[in-house]
């Protein structure tokens, strides 16, 4: 029986069937290296360090104002404490705290000497030395007043000067600032001027008063219950701000009985620490906050006490501190309420800037004597040294260098290093 020749090795099919033979060998040869190279990939994946997540803010031009703050107190600007010219028995005094007076009209006090106002000769010589007294001081409160309201008139006449020129663009804001405190100031010193002459004047009155009461002959006749009581009439315009007696009751001379003033007439008196109030400056501006008003209300400082004084914090902490005297520039119908020693919070701005390039104050850090702060190359973070300025605790000034739109990280944590690969964490808004 026949068969055919096998295939030759050099024939198609004998070529086919080696290749067929061989295929699934060398593939089943490479799936190891396959494998260990994806593993290898995979590892390297995993163990490749991933990107910090950052908190990024960026470098912008705007107003940036810089401010101390602390507490204040409002308190009356002029006021005066009336007493017991004498002593007697008081009578019982009806007003209350708030009641309106008038100067030279409104009884406050009567006092009933019973003749124990009679001066002897040395009570004589000393009534009149009184007189005398409160006529120099009458003399002298007249001529500060004639000077405060030559002072008041110049200021005011400068004033409208510069309204002019500043509404001509001819002089700079400041200089228009600088006049309008001056203005501001000097219509203040003339108001306490007149309010010093008619205690002056009331002064001067009282004493004469007393001097004649106590010289003049009793009549024939006359017991010294008899004798007419003392008169004690208001010495200024304005409102009855404490009552210190009220029950009847004898006195001694110099007694306080009230205090009065102008209720409307505020000033606002701040403690600020001895080394903030070193950068305060007449004519600051003074934002008063958590006075009970919906607005903030806005002042002007008057004042920077030379002397400060030593004051035990809550914590048991001596502090120096300072008094810092505002007036009010906003007008009394934005505070109607508001009254004497009552507490505000004060913020008074030492620095204002309209155009400045600042970033968030927790993008920079200090090493050393210079600040630096990473900001966003890429994907990467940069160490970026620059010269800061102003600052009020969340924003910076930035002199030297970043530009605007450099973004910067807020906060960086000990995961951030110079090249160390960041991204931007996404925040959702709220």
């Amino acid at each position: 029986m026949n068969q055919p020749p096998p295939p030759s090795a050099t024939s198609p099919a004998a070529h086919g069937a080696a290749l067929t033979r061989s295929g699934p060998n060398r593939w089943s040869r490479r799936l190891p290296w396959i494998g260990g190279a994806v593993l290898v990939a995979l590892i390297v994946i995993g163990l490749w360090p991933k990107p910090v997540l950052v908190e990024m803010a960026t470098a912008t031009h705007g107003s940036l104002r810089v401010t101390v703050d602390d507490q204040g107190q409002t308190r009356v600007k002029n006021r005066y404490v009336v007493s017991a010219p004498v002593a007697g028995q008081l009578r019982r005094i009806d007003w209350k705290a708030g009641a309106p007076v008038v100067a030279n009209q409104t009884v406050l006090a009567v006092l009933e000497t019973g003749g124990a106002d009679l001066l002897d000769a040395r009570g004589q010589a000393q009534a009149e030395a009184r007189v005398r007294g409160a006529e120099s001081a009458r003399d002298m409160a007249a001529a500060r007043r004639a000077a405060a309201q030559a002072t008041a008139a110049l200021a005011q006449t400068d004033f409208e000067r510069m309204t002019q020129l500043r509404q001509q663009q001819a002089i700079s804001q400041q200089e228009f600032d600088t006049a309008t405190l001056r203005q501001r100031v000097a219509a203040e010193d003339a108001r306490a001027a007149e309010f010093a002459f008619q205690v002056a004047e009331f002064e001067l009155a009282q004493a004469r008063a007393l001097l004649l009461r106590g010289t003049a002959p009793r009549p024939a006749g006359s017991t010294a219950a008899e004798e007419q009581p003392i008169i004690i009439t208001s010495p200024v315009d304005g409102r009855i701000l404490r009552v210190f007696q009220e029950s009847a009751r004898i006195v001694p001379g110099g007694f306080p009985l009230m205090e009065v003033g102008d209720a409307t007439d505020l000033e606002v008196r701040i403690e600020l620490l001895s080394r903030d109030g070193v950068q305060v400056r007449p004519g600051a501006r003074v934002f008063l906050e958590q006075w009970g008003g919906a607005q903030p209300l806005e002042a002007r400082v008057r004042l920077v006490e030379p002397s400060a004084f030593t004051k035990i914090s809550a914590l048991g902490v001596e502090e120096q501190r300072v008094y810092v005297v505002a007036d009010f520039t906003d007008p009394v119908e934005k505070r109607p309420t508001l009254g004497d020693s009552y507490r505000v919070e004060a913020r008074v701005v030492v620095w204002d800037g309209a155009n400045v390039l600042q970033v968030p104050a927790g993008a920079l850090f200090q090493r050393g004597d210079t600040w630096q702060t990473y900001m966003l190359d890429g994907s990467a973070a940069r160490l970026r040294t620059v010269k800061a300025g102003h600052t009020n605790g969340l924003e910076t000034e930035i002199i030297e260098g970043l530009r605007e739109g450099d973004r910067v990280i807020v906060y960086p944590g000990d995961k951030i290093a110079d090249g160390v690969r960041v991204r931007p964490m996404v925040v959702s808004p709220r």
